[in-house]
């Protein structure tokens, strides 16, 4: 403390109690922009989407024909017996 008491004989000052602070809030912000956008979709939380829907037979019937599997044709004719069956009312076709 004997350099705070006497920085105007050249001490580093009160100042130096600001570069604690500096690399807190640093770390601190850097940790919170991780939580924010890295980690956030590791855990769940009420955020995160529910993965039930994304097992169903019509999303099932999308990523099919997204990947090529299956013709234009195809994909309408079974996504209107999977409207049927489901009870899907203005889908398609």
């Amino acid at each position: 403390m004997q350099t705070l008491a006497n920085f105007g004989d050249g001490g580093p000052g009160p100042w130096i109690l600001l570069f604690p602070v500096i690399w807190a809030l640093v770390i601190g912000g850097g940790i919170a922009l991780l939580r924010r956008t890295v980690w956030r979709g590791r855990r769940g939380g009420p955020w995160q989407r529910p993965t039930a829907g994304n097992d169903s037979p019509i999303t099932v019937l999308g990523h099919r024909f997204a990947s090529g599997e299956i013709d234009e044709d195809e994909y309408w004719r079974r996504l209107s017996v999977l409207n049927e069956e489901f009870g899907r009312k203005g889908g398609a076709a």
